[in-house]
């Protein structure tokens, strides 16, 4: 099990359980704890969360992921991971394609990778 926020792990319980009967939904969930789990045995043998995380993004991807799925991932790490916070920040600046990502770092937003912007 990835290493949830003590004060969060019921409500993250619930959030599992919510989300366990519908099978895209489900798969956001596993998808978040299995690479969470990734990423601390990589911090566990000297890697950055910086380092990594692009990587081992990849890596728990087996069956193709949307970007919405990773989007909700990373939504729900940076709320429930004790690691959450670094994720959430490095998430926002390799998202950013001008100074979104800095503004949402500020506010405590989560940018949305599944967003097109046509202009």
């Amino acid at each position: 099990e990835f290493q949830v926020h003590a004060e969060l792990l019921e409500e993250w319980e619930e959030c599992v359980e919510k989300n366990s009967a519908e099978g895209y939904s489900a798969r956001c969930v596993s998808y978040a704890q299995e690479w969470a789990k990734i990423m601390q045995n990589r911090m566990q043998h000297g890697q950055t969360l910086v380092e990594m995380a692009d990587e081992t993004s990849h890596m728990a991807d087996y069956d193709g992921i949307t970007g919405f799925m990773y989007g909700a991932a990373v939504s729900m790490l940076s709320k429930f991971w004790i690691h959450g916070e670094s994720l959430r920040r490095w998430h926002n600046k390799e998202t950013q394609l001008d100074d979104e990502g800095d503004r949402a770092n500020e506010s405590g937003g989560v940018l949305n990778p599944a967003v097109l912007i046509i202009g």
